[in-house]
């Protein structure tokens, strides 16, 4: 799949200027079906021993391992079950340092390219992990940069392959935080759409509107620029179009790649325009109950869309989010006549078709409120939302997501 970038700047034209913005993502990136059985002829220059950071069924997808192979690449497997905790990364150091890795490979869904983006970075600066972690650590800057992380998505969901932190999770502290830095941006993020159609209904489900939450909510960010602008639109669209349709026929090619796709669009756009308050909520949540990541932003989307327009209407009529609210529910919908409320409906609706859990079914009680809302009222992606929030309104959401 080609991306004409000519296009793009063409498109970012403002009369006779560019609008001002900065945007990094991964050195390289490759997209297309069956890729992932050529991996080898990308990596060679970064050496020949790897780190090779999976799920806990790494025998899924059996064409990485044997690209590296048959190009005469050591390896060890890492497994990572689940969202990567702070010991899971200091494990995967010790195992990489032991075996002299030159690389750091990631093939899985976002918690284990996330485990393998932070091993990466933590195998070149020393000292306790806690010394550069947001919230619970001191948030120092990484002073060296990551060795060579390269990342390969068998889920459609988070595009942790484009972005520049990693999300590890602390039992001890019950939430979830970030360790940050532009120099953890892979060398390579290969996108392999044909490594999807293994994924379950539920699981593609639950990954794909994460994926929709991470193309709509950079759209309507404060920090929203011409350049992610183009990136969401064309998310949204594929996604609307084709999430459901996986869902329902996982084999489909078509719908993988839209969704494969989509979810590389919103990696792209959330490291360089931020997110909101589903992804804001998402962090604290997930510390918190027993429920994936994608699941509980699917159940949020819809309320904190609808909290945020009525916020925005009652405090800032003028702000230019409800116009682009207006343009999700066009884009979404299909249809060129509609209220700004269609949009909310249309995902809504998605929700219940696709089968989306209420939160109280991971565990989340009103008891958690207080706790959630003070976490999340510090998080990074809450800087994104397109007003600030009160106290209340944070409650209405999470009463609604019940």
């Amino acid at each position: 799949m080609l991306f004409d970038m000519r296009t793009v700047f063409q498109k970012i034209l403002i009369g006779d200027r560019v609008m001002e913005f900065e945007f990094a993502t991964a050195s390289r990136i490759i997209f297309g079906i069956g890729k992932s059985q050529k991996l080898s002829e990308f990596i060679s220059e970064y050496g020949n021993r790897a780190l090779l950071v999976t799920g806990t069924t790494p025998d899924r997808f059996r064409a990485v391992p044997l690209s590296l192979d048959s190009a005469n690449i050591d390896y060890q497997i890492f497994e990572i079950g689940g969202e990567p905790s702070l010991e899971d990364v200091l494990s995967g150091i010790r195992h990489a340092r032991s075996f002299g890795c030159e690389m750091v490979i990631a093939m899985g869904g976002g918690s284990v390219i996330d485990g393998g983006k932070a091993i990466a970075a933590l195998i070149a600066n020393e000292g306790d992990p806690l010394n550069y972690l947001e919230v619970i650590g001191d948030g120092k800057p990484l002073a060296n940069p990551s060795i060579p992380f390269m990342a390969i998505p068998t889920t459609a969901g988070t595009g942790s392959e484009v972005t520049r932190n990693a999300v590890l999770s602390s039992p001890e502290h019950r939430v979830k935080v970030s360790l940050r830095s532009p120099t953890m941006l892979p060398r390579l993020a290969l996108i392999d759409p044909e490594l999807t159609c293994s994924l379950p209904p539920e699981l593609t489900a639950s990954t794909g509107m994460d994926a929709l939450t991470q193309v709509l909510e950079p759209f309507v960010s404060r920090f929203s620029n011409p350049f992610t602008d183009i990136l969401c639109k064309e998310g949204m669209m594929r996604a609307a179009r084709s999430l459901e349709r996986a869902y329902q026929h996982g084999e489909d090619l078509t719908a993988r790649e839209d969704m494969a796709f989509t979810s590389l669009l919103g990696g792209l756009a959330l490291a360089n325009a931020k997110l909101g308050a589903v992804h804001g909520f998402a962090g604290p949540l997930g510390g918190m109950i027993h429920g994936p990541h994608g699941a509980i932003c699917a159940r949020l989307l819809p309320f904190v869309m609808e909290v945020n327009i009525r916020a925005l209407k009652d405090r800032t009529p003028e702000s230019n989010a409800l116009a682009r609210y207006e343009e999700v529910s066009r884009i979404l919908t299909g249809k060129g006549s509609v209220t700004i409320m269609d949009g909310v409906n249309w995902v809504r609706e998605l929700c219940e078709r696709l089968g989306i859990s209420p939160l109280r079914n991971f565990g989340l009680e009103k008891g958690h409120f207080s706790e959630a809302v003070e976490k999340a009222s510090r998080s990074s992606s809450m800087k994104g939302n397109p007003i600030e929030l009160t106290e209340d309104e944070m409650e209405e959401i999470l009463l609604e997501a019940l």
